[in-house]
């Protein structure tokens, strides 16, 4: 067997041997941490942030939607969601076709049904889906008719971060991209589901 030459020696207990045990060391904390957390953690953690900044605003809107019962809307409920069709009608909820109260009732009921969902991580990927697809139409609709102007709107990649449409909205939909790709976790409705259908 040969012997170690000088440079071994010094490979061995010089910076390249301290970078490497540092890096084994890094490498070691950041597995553990993502096999202790990986299956639970994202997606409640995900939930929280949405329940903890969403929820109570979807809830609001949608209470604002209805006029003193669960089945009857406001008019602002269809001057919310469909404003040009609003005008068209003269104002008159009663003179707005099927199809557009249609819309406007699932528009309503998804706000509060999806964020429910979305909490409680019940359909979590689907749900998450459906409210990603909420907040495009509801961005679409200040955007094109709530007179929402460009300086309110705001862009992306400038020095502001708190526009209330692009740089607000792009945050909201972080959380749902998440749990579309990821799932809810296993502390989730999903996941108790599944481990009793599981059973069967």
């Amino acid at each position: 067997m040969a012997a170690l030459s000088s440079s071994d020696t010094e490979a061995e207990t010089g910076p390249a041997s301290l970078i490497f045990r540092v890096r084994t060391l890094y490498l070691s904390i950041v597995n553990g941490l993502e096999r202790a957390t990986s299956a639970w953690l994202p997606g409640l953690t995900a939930r929280f942030v949405f329940a903890a900044v969403l929820f109570g605003y979807y809830w609001n809107a949608a209470l604002t939607k209805l006029d003193g019962g669960l089945f009857t809307l406001s008019f602002g409920a269809y001057a919310q969601i469909v404003p040009p069709v609003v005008e068209a009608a003269g104002y008159d909820p009663s003179q707005i076709a099927l199809p557009w109260t249609l819309l406007v009732y699932a528009g309503t009921y998804s706000e509060f049904i999806l964020p429910v969902l979305v909490v409680i991580g019940l359909f979590g990927r689907l749900t998450a889906l459906a409210m990603i697809g909420f907040i495009f139409v509801q961005s679409y609709v200040d955007l094109t008719f709530h007179g929402v102007t460009a300086e309110i709107a705001g862009a992306w990649f400038d020095r502001f971060p708190d526009a209330i449409i692009y740089d607000q909205r792009l945050l909201w939909l972080f959380p749902l991209i998440y749990l579309v790709l990821k799932g809810p976790g296993l502390i989730s409705v999903d996941a108790i589901l599944g481990k009793v259908f599981a059973r069967r």
